[in-house]
């Protein structure tokens, strides 16, 4: 998915770190479900990540913060539509539908995190509810990682990006490709390419407010 169209810095390194730092330690924990020290410690560290993310998404810059791809329902609606029909708009944020899956994923984890440490405590001695509901929510978030991933793959053969890739580099094509489907006219709070002289995600546009 080569491509010389020039790139501009989108993902900051926060973003990137705790992106990759998330991943790795929920994908490493769902292997060790085991329930034991690691596996808990490994739970709790995932939560630590996401509430550094959280708190990076509201005091951080450019499109890793909040108001650049915060996901509205018409925003998500409208997407969904447009994505059915094969027009999904590119985004250099998350698009909406990203976004969503995004707030999921973090909710689930501090979910499985609240679940498992609720399954250990002493007034809850017994009662299995704590760990069946850790188990259902366990299995819907391996079941969301691999959509997630599948997603990710499918916009980046759509737009001709490599996706997965700007996540490590943080950066992405200024501008759509040819041929890809591009944003439409005021239905987007995140216009594919910044306007002239915007060169960093720092002052790429983001949701208007």
């Amino acid at each position: 998915m080569k491509s010389s169209r020039q790139s501009i810095l989108v993902w900051d390194p926060v973003v990137r770190i705790t992106h990759w730092a998330v991943a790795a330690l929920v994908l490493w924990d769902l292997y060790e479900d085991s329930g034991g020290p690691l596996h808990r410690n490994l739970g709790y560290a995932a939560v630590c990540v996401v509430l550094v993310r959280v708190a990076w998404g509201v005091a951080g810059p450019g499109a890793g913060n909040f108001r650049a791809w915060l996901p509205d329902r018409s925003g998500v609606v409208a997407y969904l539509k447009a994505a059915v029909t094969g027009q999904a708009p590119r985004y250099l944020s998350h698009t909406p539908l990203g976004a969503l899956m995004m707030l999921v994923l973090w909710a689930l984890i501090l979910a499985l995190a609240a679940t498992g440490w609720m399954s250990r405590l002493d007034m809850l001695w017994g009662e299995d509810w704590p760990k069946d509901i850790h188990g259902v929510l366990a299995r819907l978030l391996l079941a969301l990682v691999g959509l997630h991933i599948a997603a990710a793959i499918l916009m980046s053969l759509v737009h001709k990006e490599n996706l997965i890739l700007s996540m490590v580099t943080g950066k992405k094509p200024a501008a759509p490709a040819a041929g890809s489907p591009s944003v439409g006219t005021g239905e987007s709070p995140n216009p594919s390419a910044p306007p002239a002289g915007v060169d960093s995600a720092d002052r790429s546009p983001g949701r208007r407010g």
